[in-house]
């Protein structure tokens, strides 16, 4: 049976599974260099996708759209496109140009008695003008269903806890029962929605928002998670913060930015900084996580101790680890695509245990975009190249190398496959990455590391191939790797082996060969704001770097880019300066 999922909203993105196995998730961003977060705004984008991977329409047996409502007040926003209903919503797209509106599942259960497994029936989805009947299910559920069936306990038959926190919802528990194939709603552990993180920190720092009222952004989050290594945690504002979620809560005016302007009052004449303040509140609501999902989990009846983490705010590697490391749980998973680029698969996941009872997904995670055609330029050469000689040109020019090579990663992390590969052994490589990527100085580089090498270079350095966990620089690695190294010590740490990246294990073989070092330093190849590159002539194009390398050719400049004039700046950042 072959399933079609699809995400309409922000972070469209097709995907299809046959039988039980993930063909390809096309995520739109990841296509023609569009923006990130792009929508699905007309269906004739399904067809092209299809389309591109060898399918037809008639192809596909089932099609099912996951659903979305209206953010609350605290996030300030409603979806334009959006209708919404007491059982069902309806969403407004387009066919080929013309208006339609489809009718859509909602963005959660209404209450703890609702199946989150319950798919809705539709028959008003019309692609380029021929109308197909479809299923929906409520968002929430993409969440939960893309990251059990993509997990590890899926493929052992095992149930697991689900926690959901997501821009719009409150953190919310569910239980897989593995056997009965049935999903247990807990309800929320404690009622923050997401966003919280986001609409908070646009009072303060560099994310200020004119007017002291912020509005919702996609984009801030993991900003603020770099930012707060600037900053000391305060512990005695614990006690402010929790004063004013209780006195505050339920407030008319949206209660997320409330209790940041009335913290600000709280605060006035202090002298506490800006990255003490969002530092502290994010250890705040790691705080709540930990201590508020460990009660609840523990007054359940359930033996299980396996968790998976899902949402956007399974992005945030600090709460992760954090709840990795609270001992509560032996196992915790975090899928590639926790955010809403995973809705589609986790879309047809729940049709495919619905039609087939199957909720174990065969799946990678390089199944993203494969890279279109690469057309050179006249002030560019080109010629075969192994990795092994691509690791002697890392390690000999000390240049950052766009690597573009099979198929793209899903999710938002570039895993290898859509990355700016560079040596980790300067300090100021980090400063040239974040220069040629327009990013502020305090943003991490992460490592892309042999699995076998990581316990010798990183605490705890256990496998972690998505890129969603924190991990601490040993000592005597620090000054050997400064590039990869963040403010406070961590590194955002990306296990390799043969097996899941054979290319990008051959380089980090090679390059370690000639460096004793097996890790190099991996941050996204893309245009600022946009998805992945889909091609090589996007690289040339963005024309920051003088080498991009891709499936076994290295594209050069002909006239070299200088890096000479970027200085190391961060120990002025460090000092201050901000």
């Amino acid at each position: 049976m072959r399933i079609c999922g699809l995400k309409l909203t922000h972070d469209g993105s097709v995907a299809l599974i046959d039988g039980n196995r993930l063909v390809f998730s096309t995520e739109i961003e990841k296509i023609g260099n569009n923006p990130r977060y792009t929508s699905i705004e007309d269906t004739r984008t399904i067809q092209d996708v299809l389309a591109g991977e060898g399918y037809s329409l008639s192809d596909i047996d089932c099609f099912v759209i996951d659903g979305w409502g209206g953010y609350d007040q605290d996030a300030l926003a409603i979806q334009p496109r959006l209708e919404i209903g007491k059982l069902s919503n309806k969403l407004s797209v387009m066919d080929n140009g013309n208006q339609l509106q489809i009718g859509i599942a909602q963005y959660h259960e209404r209450n703890e008695k609702h199946d989150i497994l319950e798919l809705l029936s539709f028959d008003d989805l019309q692609i380029n003008g021929t109308a197909y009947s479809y299923k929906s299910s409520l968002h929430v559920t993409g969440h939960v269903m893309s990251a059990y069936c993509s997990s590890p306990f899926a493929q052992k038959n095992e149930d697991a806890y689900l926690l959901v926190w997501d821009g719009g919802m409150y953190p919310r528990l569910y239980f897989f029962d593995a056997g009965k194939k049935q999903a247990f709603n807990y309800g929320p552990i404690f009622l923050l929605i997401g966003n919280m993180y986001s609409i908070f920190a646009q009072h303060f720092g560099p994310f200020a928002v004119k007017g002291g009222f912020a509005k919702d952004s996609l984009s801030v989050a993991g900003k603020v998670m770099a930012y707060i290594a600037l900053g000391k945690k305060r512990e005695e504002l614990f006690e402010i913060f929790d004063d004013l979620y209780v006195k505050f809560y339920n407030s008319p005016m949206g209660f997320a930015n409330v209790f940041a302007m009335e913290f600000k009052k709280e605060i006035a004449g202090t002298g506490y900084s800006d990255e003490d303040t969002l530092c502290t509140f994010h250890h705040y609501l790691s705080k709540l996580l930990v201590e508020k999902l460990s009660k609840k989990v523990r007054r359940l009846a359930h033996p299980v101790r396996n968790l998976c983490l899902v949402g956007g705010c399974a992005l945030n590697i600090k709460w992760n680890s954090d709840v990795r490391n609270s001992g509560v749980f032996e196992n915790v998973y975090v899928p590639p695509f926790p955010n809403d680029s995973g809705s589609a698969i986790g879309a047809a996941c729940t049709a495919m245990l619905h039609f087939t009872g199957n909720a174990a997904l065969d799946w990678n995670v390089y199944a993203g975009p494969a890279i279109t055609e690469n057309i050179s330029r006249g002030d560019w050469k080109n010629h075969p190249f192994t990795v092994q000689q691509l690791a002697k040109l890392l390690h000999d020019t000390q240049e950052p190398v766009v690597f573009l090579n099979g198929r793209a990663e899903l999710g938002p992390r570039a895993l290898g496959n859509r990355s700016i590969l560079a040596a980790p052994t300067s300090g100021g490589m980090k400063d040239i990455l974040n220069d040629i990527k327009k990013r502020e100085l305090y943003r991490p580089v992460s490592p892309i590391c042999l699995e076998q090498h990581a316990a010798t270079i990183f605490k705890p350095g256990c496998a972690d191939p998505y890129m969603l966990f924190d991990h601490i620089v040993k000592d005597d690695w620090v000054e050997r790797i400064p590039a990869i190294c963040h403010l406070d010590g961590s590194a955002r740490l990306q296990t390799v082996t043969h097996e899941s990246n054979p290319v990008v294990a051959d380089l980090l073989e090679a390059y370690y060969e000639i460096t004793g070092v097996p890790l190099l330093c991996n941050t996204s190849a893309n245009l600022n704001g946009k998805g992945f590159f889909p091609d090589v002539s996007s690289a040339m194009e963005w024309n920051e770097v003088n080498y991009i390398w891709s499936e076994g050719k290295l594209y050069e400049r002909v006239k070299k880019h200088s890096f000479s004039h970027i200085p190391a700046q961060l120990e002025t950042l460090i000092a201050g300066s901000l």
